[in-house]
């Protein structure tokens, strides 16, 4: 058992992201069961949820002509103009039917529709706070682990942003799966690596 101030947090393991979703990831699923054991270890389990409206900025169907996966720019940077997916409500946004859910604390991203937000901790303006923080804080939570979907965006944006805000943060690789957008996977392993993560496979 990991010591009380130290948290897993499971990053967006929903239908859409996991095979014959919307946005799926390849092998997406397969990470459900050692995720499941590894809950086990921790007294303080935080699960992401994506949560979009429909018509959502970050939709490639809510720029006429756009191309899915083409980057446009939004007021708080580039965007990846991203297939219609994990709309609230929908079955593509439930946890993964094998995923356990008894969590501590659920967060819901993504469901301003003016702007996207990959990191459990802020919006993509990278100041509009998810909550998240404050909530880890008072529970004295120092050390973090991380794992889900995916690699290279919404763990890698989460797994960032705590080690600036000045948590020890691990990510177990052998628990992610990647997208790998035109390099994206190899950007976001420097990056991570940068900022001080440690990036431990089992």
């Amino acid at each position: 058992m990991q010591a009380n101030d130290h948290a897993l947090i499971v990053i967006d393991v929903q239908n859409d992201f996991c095979p014959r979703g919307a946005l799926a990831v390849a092998d997406g699923d397969a990470i459900v069961p050692g995720i499941n054991a590894l809950m086990q270890d921790f007294d303080a389990v935080v699960l992401t949820q994506d949560w979009h409206p429909h018509g959502h900025s970050s939709f490639a169907s809510s720029h006429p002509g756009a191309e899915v996966m083409s980057i446009v720019d939004m007021p708080y940077g580039p965007q990846v103009l991203w297939p219609d997916h994990c709309i609230q409500g929908t079955p593509g946004s439930d946890f993964h039917g094998h995923l356990r859910t008894d969590a501590n604390l659920i967060i819901r991203k993504g469901y301003n529709p003016a702007i996207d937000s990959y990191s459990a901790f802020f919006e993509n303006d990278h100041e509009t706070p998810t909550g998240l923080e404050g909530y880890l804080r008072t529970r004295g939570i120092k050390t973090l682990t991380m794992v889900g979907l995916a690699l290279d965006f919404c763990v890698n944006y989460s797994a960032v942003d705590a080690a600036k805000l000045g948590f020890d943060v691990t990510v177990r690789t052998d628990l992610t799966r990647a997208i790998d957008l035109g390099g994206s996977l190899e950007a976001a392993t420097t990056g991570m690596r940068d900022a001080g993560v440690t990036l431990k496979d089992a």
